[in-house]
C-alpha cells in the first residue's frame, strides 16, 4: 500500500465515508494479501521504504511467479526475486513482461521509479577473487534497486595486494563499503583500516576443504581486528546490499 493511499482511507473515514469496520476490512486486504501458499506483505513499503522481497529458492516457478506480479501491481517501486534461477524468471515473464533477470546475481527484478539518485554518495563493493562475484553482484543490484549509486572493485584480494591499492582512492571517497572474501576473509580487515567509513563484510563459500564452505571467512570477519567492520551471513550479498542502502540514504 502507498502512503497516499493510507492517508486517502483516513481522509474518507474522517468525513464518515467509512465505517470503522469498513476501515479495518480495507487496510487487511490492502495490506496483507492470502494466496493460500503465501502472505504477500504489502504494507512493507510503508514500514520500511521498499517493497517485499521474494525469497525464491525453495518455491516453485508458480508460486514464485504469482507473488512477483501481486508485488508489481500493488507498489510503484522496483521488485525482486532472489536466488532464482532461469525456469523461475520465464514463469515471472509470463505475467510481468517487463521483468529482467541478472544470471550473475541470481536475481528476477523489476526496474522503474529510480529518481533522483545522489552520485555524490555511494556504495562501494569489492571482492577479493572473480569467483567471489555472483555474491558481490546480489549485493550491487540489491542496492541499485533501492535507489542508491553503487561502484565496483572486483578481484582485488590479499594474495595481490597492490591491486587493492589501486583503488585506494575509491575506496576512500566511498560512504559505505561493501567487502566480499571467501578462502580466510582477511580483505575485511585490510579495508577496514584504509577507511573512515562502515565497512560491511560479507563471507563466501569460496575455497578449499579447510575453508568449510565459508565458515573460516566468516570467523575472520568476526574476528577483525579493524573498527567499524560488521558482518552478514555467509553468501547474504541480498543483506549486505540492503544495510548499505540503509546506510547511505541516511543523513
Amino acid at each position: 500500500m502507498q502512503e497516499q493511499e493510507m492517508r486517502e482511507l483516513f481522509r474518507e473515514f474522517k468525513e464518515n465515508k467509512l465505517s470503522e469496520d469498513e476501515l479495518f476490512s480495507k487496510f487487511k486486504s490492502l495490506t496483507v494479501e492470502e494466496m493460500g501458499f503465501a502472505k504477500v506483505d504489502h504494507g512493507r513499503e510503508v514500514r520500511q521504504g521498499f517493497p517485499e522481497v521474494i525469497y525464491a529458492e525453495g518455491k516453485t516457478k508458480e508460486q514464485t511467479a504469482k507473488i512477483f506480479k501481486a508485488l508489481a501491481d500493488k507498489n510503484e517501486k522496483c521488485v525482486m526475486a532472489t536466488r532464482a534461477n532461469i525456469e523461475k524468471y520465464n514463469a515471472v515473464k509470463e505475467l510481468v513482461p517487463n521483468a529482467e533477470y541478472d544470471e550473475a546475481a541470481r536475481i528476477v527484478y523489476l526496474e522503474r521509479n529510480l529518481k533522483n539518485i545522489d552520485d555524490s554518495r555511494y556504495i562501494l563493493v569489492v571482492t577479493a577473487g572473480t569467483s567471489d562475484i555472483p555474491v558481490a553482484e546480489e549485493a550491487r543490484l540489491t542496492a541499485h534497486l533501492l535507489g542508491q549509486n553503487v561502484k565496483t572493485c572486483y578481484d582485488c584480494g590479499v594474495a595481490g595486494i597492490h591491486r587493492l591499492f589501486a583503488h585506494l582512492e575509491e575506496i576512500q571517497k566511498a560512504n559505505v563499503i561493501i567487502v566480499i572474501a571467501g578462502m580466510e576473509g582477511a580483505l575485511a580487515s585490510v579495508v577496514g583500516g584504509l577507511t573512515s567509513k562502515p565497512v560491511i563484510a560479507v563471507p563466501t563459500s569460496v575455497g578449499y576443504g579447510a575453508s568449510f564452505h565459508g565458515l573460516s571467512a566468516l570467523l575472520s570477519m568476526l574476528n577483525s581486528c579493524a573498527s567499524g567492520v560488521s558482518v552478514v551471513n555467509i553468501d547474504n550479498g541480498f543483506g549486505a546490499g540492503v544495510l548499505a542502502a540503509k546506510i547511505n540514504k541516511m543523513r
